[in-house]
């Protein structure tokens, strides 16, 4: 690839120097492109004479009494130049330029050779600084490697600070030079130099950061100068009558604002109301018309001082002279400006604001029209139990009531307990909790005709510690009824798949009897092993037909909440265990019992969870260990906590929260028989009490389940409603015909 450098390169290496270099992504992708080498040398060639001219005009005007030049446009040209070439691939000639042409036009004009040298090198420096300067603070401007123009006060702001530190350190490099070459140094003439510097930087130099631009992209969106006419005549065509009359007017005004001012004055100083017709046009206008007409009203401004026109021209002192015309020219310029991008920029904000409420309107406009077409309810409840926003669904589900309360006093728990304030779903949102889908009962107003909702709500923040309740409620009647009906028959049938069950295993107890009383003969001995296959396979079917009818015992079936003793109806599970293992000649399980508090439940489906657990706890021992199990409880903020601790093989890791799930084995290939259910049954019967059921190991080996149910004085003060239901039995009710 060849090696090209660049503008960027040169003030990002110089830069880096010391550790001041522009960001990564100073000239991106989307700033000016390089140019050819061709094209470059063609650039250089006609801003090297625009910068000659510019140079020589200035010379031009160095007052009567003094050296130093009234106006000094070079300084000006040489920024737009070094801004236009920032990415020329001979940027070298671009600098030769520069300072051949400043030595010699010093040179031409009387100014010895060290002191031409200075000069010209102080004008390097003083583009140098700006460019880098404005390449790190902005790189999106055009000239600094990126395309923008400016369009905003405060860029201005900066492009003038930046000019300001650029014209005081070329100063300062070319104030040395001329001391140490033995020439004459002022504090006037360095004060001189800045303000010329300053002046002629904030009105050409801006002029062009505006321009550039739009001539860097003419090819792009004009094609010619053909089509540019074409494009310029358009525009002008469509600009109202009445904006054409306030252009000319405003023209014509600034003409004679200034022979007035400065010509035709009397004697008298009337610079300061020229301002106005600047401020007319930054505030009405487009900005380009005023960055031509501080061109051009400042040109004026400093060739009627220069002729001795105006009343700059009356002071006496040269210096002072040409300080004050350079500081009548940088207000007008930065006033002008400065109102004009204001404008610009306030009229772009409120375009992307009125953009932004618009896409704003049709997103809420959206999101109305969802929320409405919505099947499920929704409602927005504040911190105050104000419904803010329920949709129609909702309204046809709750009813058009303005505060949560009234609708809270319809509320129940499937079990028909009334659900407190505390515990209402909104209300645990508003807390800061989440809440999870759960299914409550809804009657309508009058206390009647229930139906059953499946309830979540998730808290909303708004940022500014105000809190609120997005609830969501969806009428799942039907599916329960349905679902139930699925249940019911599906309980029917496990039932009846247990009588030819029944006849098989009878039939092959009988076959075997008749075998055993049989002669020996080899034959008989493989019919014995059929016969024990078949035995097993019809204890492992009737196994899994009383899980699944547990199983759906635990879903569905009513609770019957009573006050249950844990001590006896655990003494009582000890007892058949033991008998069991008894009977079958395996070690005999010891049981511990400890404090077991009385708790509030339905005695069958707490039976069928600690059977569960003991079960499991005498089953899952490795082989000629005797097992261990010990049953405690603790009491605390309304609940008991019962735990259950074995000496078993204990639970895979990671496996602690799956063993809940439905017919997942754990020790599945490990020669242990079962249908993966049973813990899934605790778990259902468990979170329907409204308590928890978790697994962990155990600190002295096997596994610990614990799990929480209501103890009998906070149970005992929700007595349950009673509420219009079908009659179905209870849990303790299936249980029985279960065992039956």
């Amino acid at each position: 690839m060849e090696r090209t450098t660049t503008w960027a390169t040169v003030t990002g290496a110089a830069a880096a120097a010391v550790g001041t270099g522009p960001r990564h992504g100073a000239y991106p992708d989307g700033g000016a492109a390089p140019v050819g080498i061709p094209a470059a040398l063609a650039r250089t060639a006609a801003f090297a004479a625009v910068f000659a001219a510019a140079f020589t005009a200035g010379r031009m005007t160095v007052m009567s009494g003094s050296s130093m030049a009234l106006l000094w446009p070079a300084a000006g040209v040489a920024i737009v130049w070094f801004c236009a070439q920032c990415r020329s691939p001979i940027l070298w000639a671009d600098v030769l330029a520069l300072i051949t042409i400043g030595l010699v036009g010093n040179v031409v004009t009387g100014m010895g050779l060290g002191v031409s040298v200075a000069l010209a090198l102080a004008n390097l420096v003083h583009v140098m600084v700006f460019v880098a300067l404005l390449a790190r603070r902005h790189p999106h401007l055009w000239g600094a490697g990126g395309t923008a123009r400016l369009s905003a006060p405060r860029e201005l702001g900066c492009v003038i600070g930046i000019s300001t530190v650029a014209a005081i350190l070329s100063g300062a490099f070319a104030y040395t030079a001329i001391w140490l070459l033995g020439g004459e140094i002022t504090g006037s003439g360095f004060a001189g130099w800045v303000t010329r510097q300053v002046a002629s930087t904030i009105v050409i130099g801006t002029t062009g950061l505006w321009f550039g631009p739009t001539l860097s992209t003419f090819r792009d969106r004009h094609g010619s100068l053909a089509g540019w006419w074409r494009d310029a005549d358009r525009e002008v065509r469509a600009v109202p009558a009445l904006r054409v009359v306030e252009y000319l007017a405003v023209a014509l005004c600034s003409a004679g604002a200034y022979l007035v001012g400065f010509v035709y004055d009397g004697g008298l100083p009337l610079a300061f109301p020229l301002i106005a017709v600047t401020v007319w046009a930054a505030i009405r206008l487009r900005t380009g018309f005023v960055v031509v007409q501080t061109v051009l009203v400042g040109g004026a401004a400093v060739l009627f001082t220069l002729h001795g026109e105006g009343p700059m021209a009356t002071v006496a002192d040269p210096q002072v002279r040409a300080w004050l015309a350079q500081l009548f020219v940088v207000l007008v310029a930065a006033v002008g400006l400065a109102l004009a991008l204001g404008r610009d920029e306030r009229t772009q904000l409120m375009r992307e604001l009125a953009a932004q409420k618009e896409l704003e309107a049709r997103h809420a406009a959206l999101m109305s029209a969802v929320i409405d077409s919505m099947a499920d309810g929704l409602s927005v409840i504040d911190a105050d139990g104000r419904v803010e926003l329920r949709n129609p669904a909702g309204v046809r589900l709750f009813g058009s009531g303005t505060t949560v309360a009234e609708a809270d006093r319809r509320v129940r728990n499937l079990d028909g307990t009334p659900v407190t304030g505390d515990t209402m779903p909104s209300a645990r949102a508003l807390a800061g909790e989440k809440v999870d889908p759960l299914d409550v009962l809804v009657t309508d107003p009058d206390g009647h005709d229930p139906r059953i909702f499946r309830v979540s709500a998730t808290p909303l923040s708004d940022g500014h510690g105000a809190r609120r309740a997005v609830v969501l409620f969806h009428d799942v009647t039907g599916e329960r009824r349905h679902r139930d009906q699925l249940a019911g028959f599906a309980g029917v049938v496990a039932h009846d798949l247990l009588s030819p069950l029944t006849a098989v295993e009878g039939w092959t107890d009988v076959a075997a009897e008749s075998l055993d009383a049989a002669p020996d003969h080899p034959a008989l001995d493989r019919s014995r092993d059929s016969l024990t296959r078949v035995t097993r396979a019809a204890t492992n079917m009737r196994g899994l037909i009383n899980d699944l009818l547990a199983y759906s015992t635990a879903r569905d079936a009513e609770l019957a909440r009573v006050p249950v003793d844990l001590t006896s109806m655990v003494a009582e599970i000890a007892a058949n265990r033991t008998d069991a293992a008894v009977a079958a000649g395996r070690p005999v399980p010891q049981v511990t019992l400890g404090r077991l508090d009385p708790v509030h439940a339905d005695v069958g489906a707490i039976r069928q969870v600690l059977d569960n657990l003991i079960g499991n706890a005498v089953k899952y021992t490795a082989r000629g260990v005797t097992p261990a199990v010990t049953v405690t409880s603790t009491r605390r903020d309304g609940i008991v906590e019962i735990t259950v601790a074995d000496n078993g093989i204990g639970i895979p890791a990671g496996q602690h929260e799956a063993i809940f799930d439905d017919f997942h084995r754990a020790h599945l290939g490990a020669g242990y028989a079962g249908t993966g259910l049973g813990l899934t049954i605790c778990h259902r019967i468990v979170t329907r009490h409204g308590g928890t059921i978790a697994a962990e190991d155990n600190p002295f080996g096997g596994s610990r389940f614990t799990f929480t149910l209501p103890d009998t004085q906070d149970g005992e003060k929700q007595a349950p409603l009673a509420l219009p239901t079908t009659s179905a039995p209870t849990y303790t009710d299936n249980v029985a015909a279960l065992a039956a």
